[in-house]
């Protein structure tokens, strides 16, 4: 099981897409929230050719959160490939939907409720109230999806929300720029795979871990964007990654297969004649097993934190 801000921090990208299409709306700022000034960390890799700009996104973010600094607008005014995850125009919503319709649900007849024990349904209607989740939208779920639908009703309780997440703004001025084109790392299923429990027998024992892992870390979030905000990539890696040394098979499935394959991809880019702008989960930036550290160990320069 991955926790909640591991998913949100730097796994992964096709968890804004579900959190919009599966979960409830988003909500809008926090009433009477000032803006905030986040300083987020930015990294420059310089190629051969082209000059690299990395990012590390926050799937979820507060409407009043502003990461505008003089330094991110300068690197997205000189990008002219803008680099994500997956891919983030809209046509993705279509495949995202398949997925979730054909890989989401339990077969007719069958309730979710029906498949827990007693103390996986006491921490269930736990869950239930404090996200605020209608149960009968749940009940023809599948457990993996129910709990993404959970843990969205969590963060919009706390006045996060997908629709404001770094990568969608980020996609949304680059989509404005004339002549700016866009990559992806990975498809939106390679993704949804990684939310998904590797054996099905294993998923109800998962959903209930990860109602317990939502309901004893509800600040977890608050604390994951505020160390975002002040570009404290120390206290982002402790938060995203430090839970990966009790699960090192899940650390190589997320994060450090992911970040090779990532790799292989920044080193054909950095032959090229371009400028990119790369918006990532901050997890996979930060820590020494970061996409960061590979592209130094490579013998790149990296300029930043």
């Amino acid at each position: 099981m991955h926790s909640l801000r591991a998913r949100i921090g730097h796994a992964v990208g096709a968890l804004a897409w579900v959190l919009l299409l599966a979960g409830p709306s988003a909500t809008c700022a926090e009433p009477g929230a000032a803006p905030v000034q986040a300083h987020p960390a930015m990294w420059t890799v310089h190629g051969p050719k082209a000059t690299i700009y990395l990012l590390g996104s926050i799937h979820v973010l507060p409407a009043q959160m502003r990461w505008r600094t003089p330094a991110v607008d300068a690197a997205l005014n000189a990008a002219d490939t803008f680099v994500f995850e997956i891919p983030m125009d809209a046509s993705q919503k279509t495949d995202i939907q398949e997925f979730i319709k054909e890989n989401g649900f339990l077969p007719p007849g069958m309730a979710l409720p029906s498949l827990l024990n007693a103390e996986a349904r006491k921490d269930y209607i736990a869950a239930l109230n404090l996200t605020h989740v209608p149960p009968d939208k749940l009940t023809p779920m599948r457990p993996w999806l129910a709990l993404l639908v959970l843990e969205t009703g969590m963060v919009t309780q706390q006045h996060f929300s997908a629709d404001t997440g770094l990568d969608r703004q980020v996609y949304g001025i680059a989509a404005k720029r004339s002549g700016a084109s866009f990559r992806a790392f990975e498809t939106p299923e390679q993704q949804l795979k990684l939310l998904m429990p590797e054996d099905q027998s294993l998923e109800i024992q998962e959903f209930d871990a990860g109602l317990k892992e939502m309901l004893n870390e509800t600040l977890s979030v608050n604390d994951l964007v505020t160390s975002w905000a002040r570009g404290d990539v120390n206290k982002l890696n402790q938060l995203m990654n430090s839970g990966f040394k009790e699960n090192p098979k899940a650390e190589k499935t997320l994060f450090e297969d992911r970040n090779r394959a990532w790799l292989a991809q920044l080193d054909r880019m950095l032959t090229e004649r371009h400028v990119f702008f790369v918006t990532v989960g901050a997890g996979h930036l930060v820590g020494p097993k970061s996409v960061t550290a590979l592209l130094r160990a490579q013998g790149y320069q990296v300029d930043g934190p």
